[in-house]
């Protein structure tokens, strides 16, 4: 078997595995208690590759994935890895508008979809014109046994490392989705990067409690997993009731989380983890997609005896381009160093800057992404001077940590959700009293933060949160609709006419 750093593709790597370790177990689903060994899933992936390929699935398809976190996700990701496929992965808090957008911009040729979210593909499949097959995928078993196979050619034309593996849709300052295309080459080296650097081994088992529409469930808790040849465990979400049962009943070593699921765990547990569910086996937490706020970092170890990793990283790094290191080293408030990619900090003039000057983080390396889908524009301006611009705002320290200090334009996230601010104006815009509208993130204990909308009306005209708050609900998925409305007389704004967002988040609280 070839060593991690010669795999060709994903599918190699699952092969390779299945070969070498037939008998260990890779995938548990504590949903239902199922459990695969390597030569299992491997079996099932290929059976499900089949049923994809009878469907008219060919190599560079697009297959879109609307599904709850399952065996059957992990199954489908790599049935078309084993194609040559693309797996388009949708986050299933979306709205049917949103959804129908995803799946029409990639031009997917076939839907894989869970039956519970049977309502929100009706209200859109007859404008889903690129898509030839759609297909239930409640259980992998009887979806495969569902349909009437033949001979398939895809074993014959395996992926190449270069060649695109995951379309994924990351929020866009324009307010419409982009489309980031992640190539086998992308997810082998990332998760070489992670595993070399966590130290991850055969006796690591990962649970994921992060949703799989996530390039962070993808690459940190599963496809680490199987490059260093341990295990999965996929849990349907994330119960704070139910946590540390399951870390202790599936000998979890470590596990990926966001801040929101800390503070859940800390007022569910406030005097740690119950003596009888204590896991001899647990190394570490992981933490992304926002940073932690360091007391409540420093107050999970202390409450847990549990040591926390902070690590930054985006869909265009294909997840983590920096982590903590696992021991004493780790550094509170800070992101971590970076993997192996290479990492800079530069000014507005593409200049490096010294050691604790603050400017745009860039990177370089085998883990970021290939560009935007029918997209040049973006992907040009993303990669001007060979490196890839993040937009996020840091600093190095002199022992070569890296701190964040502001974000992605006016990105707000929330329970670890990016949400771009653009999006949800358009649809503030489109209320027939709304004369301006302006969203800004506010801080919150839960969720690190919530969505805030600022209004002018229209002369005349009138309106109550309540009534723009269930406007955007019909139009945006939940996570991104605002949770408090404030009325203006007027928008405070700059010389240019912009609106000094910094100015909004200065008012006092929200009212009607």
């Amino acid at each position: 078997m070839p060593r991690d750093s010669s795999f060709i593709n994903l599918r190699q790597l699952l092969e390779g595995r299945s070969a070498a370790t037939p008998d260990k177990e890779f995938l548990f689903a504590t949903e239902d208690g199922r459990r695969f060994t390597y030569a299992e899933f491997d079996c099932a992936a290929s059976r499900a590759a089949d049923m994809l390929a009878a469907h008219g699935v060919e190599k560079g398809d697009v297959v879109s994935l609307l599904l709850p976190n399952s065996a059957e996700y992990v199954i489908a990701y790599f049935a078309c890895w084993k194609l040559g496929a693309l797996a388009g992965p949708i986050n299933s808090l979306l709205k049917p508008e949103e959804i129908a957008y995803v799946i029409g911009h990639s031009e997917a040729k076939a839907l894989l979809y869970h039956s519970r979210f049977s309502a929100q593909i009706g209200e859109v499949r007859d404008r889903l014109q690129t898509v030839r097959s759609f297909i239930v995928f409640d259980n992998e078993a009887e979806a495969i046994g569902a349909f009437s196979g033949g001979e398939t050619n895809w074993r014959e034309t395996p992926p190449g490392r270069e060649d695109e593996a995951i379309i994924i849709y990351t929020s866009g300052t324009t307010g419409k989705p982009k489309g980031c295309l992640l190539r086998h080459g992308n997810l082998l080296a990332n998760a070489r990067q992670i595993i070399e650097w966590l130290k991850f081994t055969p006796a690591d088992r990962l649970l994921t409690v992060m949703p799989l529409f996530h390039m962070n469930a993808v690459t940190v808790t599963t496809l680490a997993a199987l490059s260093a040849g341990g295990s999965t465990v996929v849990a349907p979400r994330f119960s704070a009731s139910r946590f540390w049962e399951t870390i202790a009943q599936y000998e979890i070593t470590s596990f990926g989380s966001v801040a929101t699921m800390l503070s859940m765990l800390l007022g569910k547990y406030p005097d740690g983890v119950p003596a009888e569910l204590r896991s001899a086996q647990l190394r570490f937490a992981m933490c992304g997609s926002a940073p932690v706020p360091e007391e409540v970092l420093r107050q999970f170890e202390r409450t847990f005896k549990c040591l926390m990793i902070e690590g930054y990283g985006l869909s265009e790094s294909t997840c983590r381009a920096t982590f903590n290191p696992p021991d004493a080293r780790r550094r509170p408030g800070s992101c971590g160093l970076p993997l192996g990619n290479e990492l800079k900090i530069f000014d507005e003039d593409e200049r490096e800057l010294p050691d604790g000057e603050p400017g745009e983080i860039v990177l370089r390396g085998e883990n970021i992404f290939k560009g935007y889908f029918k997209n040049e524009e973006a992907t040009a301006r993303a990669f001007r001077g060979g490196w890839f611009h993040t937009g996020d705002i840091g600093y190095r320290d002199r022992d070569g940590f890296i701190f964040i200090v502001d974000r992605k334009s006016d990105m707000i996230i929330r329970a670890g959700e990016n949400i771009y601010p653009r999006e949800i104006d358009e649809v503030l815009y489109q209320h027939p009293s709304v004369a301006t509208a302006a969203t800004i993130g506010v801080p919150d204990q839960m969720y690190g933060e919530e969505v805030a909308a600022f209004i002018v009306l229209k002369e005349g005209a009138s309106a109550n949160a309540t009534e723009i708050i269930e406007h955007c609900r019909a139009r945006l998925a939940d996570f991104k609709c605002p949770k408090t409305v404030t009325f203006l007389a007027e928008m405070p704004k700059g010389p240019t006419g912009k609106v000094l967002k910094r100015e909004l988040a200065r008012r006092p609280a929200p009212q009607e």
